[in-house]
């Protein structure tokens, strides 16, 4: 798990937002912060969803210019995900 961004100044800018961080702490923090696991686990899902998206180079890159055809093709690049996790 990645705790580079545990740090008291950003846990301060994301509650002033009223967002809930779910970050976990570092090893050597001596403030302990409860971590909401489940949530974690449902972040960590999505972060890894949107990374298997951007294996598509055309949806790295960005290439289509309007929102409805980028949208499109990260449409058929899930279809793609699904389908090979269908077949598997």
């Amino acid at each position: 798990m990645a705790r580079s961004y545990d740090g008291d100044s950003i846990r301060a800018k994301l509650n002033a937002r009223n967002v809930l961080p779910v970050i976990p702490m570092r090893k050597s923090r001596k403030k302990l912060i409860d971590v909401d696991r489940s949530l974690y686990r449902l972040r960590n899902l999505v972060e890894r969803c949107f990374n298997k998206l951007k294996n598509a180079r055309r949806v790295a890159t960005r290439y289509d210019k309007t929102m409805e055809r980028f949208l499109g093709f990260i449409d058929i690049t899930s279809i793609r995900l699904w389908l090979r996790h269908l077949s598997t």
